[in-house]
């Protein structure tokens, strides 16, 4: 079972600053993690389903740093 507890600190500003932090690993892991997914035929319908948005939403956050990168199936 994995540990849900959170510790927060107490100073806003740390806390604040560990939000920022996570949100930058978050979109870190989700970049690579749609980079893998396109590369093995994911299109960008599947991808959204799994990440809970829209595709539309993959296509503008993911389009042009994929087109950089490797080609993909819209």
């Amino acid at each position: 079972m994995i540990d849900t507890q959170l510790t927060i600190p107490d100073d806003p500003a740390d806390a604040l600053a560990a939000v920022g932090a996570l949100r930058r690993l978050a979109d870190r892991v989700e970049d690579i993690a749609v980079e893998r997914a396109v590369a093995d035929g994911w299109s960008f319908a599947q991808i959204a389903e799994a990440l809970g948005v829209t595709r539309q939403a993959v296509q503008k956050k993911h389009s042009r740093r994929l087109a950089n990168t490797t080609k993909h199936r819209r």
